[in-house]
């Protein structure tokens, strides 16, 4: 059973809309089909392989053509090749070949993950209406300025144009995170992968008016005291190194006088006692 829901509308500078808009049926019909996602996202990224990680066997490393050693009589293990697996700069046992990763997805299932997708994010409040964006020329500033005025600055965004706009592509392919895709290239991985996905309102058709969100809420500008001590810094590292102060010298303490050793106490020794001569034992 399908709900409507709704997203919030902004200008091309970045203004919210007092009301938000009612998103169309098709593909926002609020169902969320899990199985299919998980399908539709397994085949993307299996797609996106290159299929082209290779390993030699022992049939293509140069080499081992001999036996190393004699069967019997070495007391050795037996070997026959030394570009057996088990030896160092031997072939790959059940290594990687080159193969084809590509998966297939019926088109009615991919029409449901796409649905299911859209639906995820526009539950999520992620989904976000604006006007056509009319660039003259090239400018990443602009853009810039256009996500941070949304407050969607440093998130995973997806912008979907209506058609073709080189200018808007061009303006978002040096900010990170942000692609710009047209409404009919959009596939499930990549909405998904989005914290935020902008659609241009052509590209939906005519919307009805939604519910009244009020004013837009003030933004809060982030002080700027780094920026303003900067020029002081750089003045101060520009100052003339002449009008310096010189450091003040070092007190060197005065060395206490050297003082002499003690004179060493003589004493006399006192003279070695006689010791008592022993009786002979010799008889007469």
């Amino acid at each position: 059973m399908s709900t409507l829901l709704e997203a919030a509308a902004y200008t091309a500078e970045g203004t919210r809309r007092r009301n938000a808009v009612r998103l169309p049926a098709e593909p926002f019909d609020g169902v969320v089909n899990e199985p299919v996602l998980h399908q539709a996202v397994k085949t993307f990224l299996a797609n996106q392989r290159q299929g082209t990680a290779k390993t030699k066997t022992r049939s293509f490393v140069t080499g081992g053509n001999q036996k190393p050693w004699k069967q019997k009589g070495t007391g050795r293990a037996r070997q026959g090749s030394i570009r057996s697996p088990l030896w160092p700069g031997g072939g790959t046992a059940f290594g990687p070949i080159p193969r084809d990763y590509r998966m297939g997805l019926p088109k009615k299932m991919r029409h449901l993950a796409l649905r299911s997708a859209y639906s995820a994010r526009a539950q999520e409040q992620a989904v976000f209406v604006v006007e056509p964006l009319l660039f003259e020329a090239p400018k990443t500033r602009r853009m810039v300025a256009l996500l941070d005025a949304m407050d969607l600055a440093g998130q995973k965004v997806l912008i979907l144009t209506h058609g073709d706009n080189r200018n808007v592509q061009l303006s978002a392919r040096n900010i990170p995170d942000v692609v710009v895709r047209r409404y009919q290239d959009a596939n499930p991985y990549e909405v998904l992968r989005a914290s935020a996905v902008v659609i241009e309102e052509p590209a939906l058709g005519v919307l009805e008016a939604g519910a009244d969100l009020g004013d837009a809420p003030a933004r809060q500008v982030k002080p700027k005291a780094a920026a303003e001590t900067a020029p002081a810094r750089k003045a101060a590292r520009k100052a003339p190194a002449g009008k310096a102060k010189a450091a003040p010298a070092k007190k060197v303490p005065a060395k206490a006088a050297a003082k002499k050793p003690a004179a060493k106490k003589t004493t006399a020794k006192a003279a070695p006692k006689a010791k008592p001569k022993k009786p002979s034992r010799k008889k007469d």
